[in-house]
């Protein structure tokens, strides 16, 4: 698998990529094209996250759990989907909730995050690749030892990150960060089925520019108009 990534995730992570597990990534990805089976996102955006964030400007990581497995939608980045495609309801909700925090209104057919990622937002997913039409079905096969080191190299190689974590699967990742070097902001996931349950009225998303400033960073433009 060529691994198109940022120079300095390369040097961050460098063990990890020369570790048993990771060449077992590669091996199950191979085997699956190998069987015929379509694989999202497609291969050039499986790191779309760590092109697009560098590792030395991390501010915030928004942490998901598996791509979308719809045609066209997944693109590298937790939440987002490509342009064009109608925001999936996790997101729709994600858009709800920073309109009641900061008054912002999203376009109603566009969910591409990137503008998010280029400012410092880490848009992770703890696994990069799902099967066509089936959701998690690449969530046991290594990707979980890749993503938690990442988490676990920002929390010691870096400070004042600041960690959402939205719902019980992102939230039992918090043992892998060091709140006493960085933010941790919890609440429900933002799915339909959990959303009203305290993801909306978190304010997560003009608490995390507070923390920001208060850290003398500059704040998060959530405005997808802007980007």
């Amino acid at each position: 698998m060529d691994v198109q990534i940022n120079e300095t995730w390369k040097t961050a992570l460098k063990n990890e990529f020369s570790k048993h597990y990771f060449q077992q990534i590669v091996a199950f990805l191979k085997t699956e094209r190998a069987a015929g089976k379509t694989i999202y996102p497609k291969g050039g955006d499986i790191f779309n996250a760590f092109n697009l964030t560098a590792f030395n400007e991390v501010k915030v990581v928004i942490l998901g759990q598996d791509p979308y497995h719809g045609k066209g939608q997944a693109h590298g980045l937790s939440f987002s989907v490509m342009p064009g495609i109608k925001p999936p309801p996790s997101l729709v909700n994600i858009f709800k909730e920073i309109k009641s925090d900061i008054g912002i209104t999203m376009p109603a057919n566009f969910g591409d995050l990137t503008h998010w990622a280029k400012q410092g937002v880490l848009l992770l997913n703890a696994a990069l690749t799902v099967r066509d039409g089936e959701p998690f079905s690449h969530a046991k096969f290594g990707w979980a030892d890749f993503t938690d080191a990442v988490i676990k190299t920002l929390s010691d190689d870096k400070e004042n990150i600041v960690f959402l974590l939205w719902g019980k699967f992102a939230q039992d990742k918090q043992v892998l960060i060091d709140e006493n070097s960085h933010h941790v902001l919890k609440a429900a996931h933002p799915s339909p089925f959990s959303a009203d349950k305290g993801f909306f009225g978190s304010k997560h998303f003009s608490k995390t520019n507070e923390f920001l400033v208060k850290d003398g960073k500059q704040p998060i433009d959530w405005n997808l108009t802007t980007g």
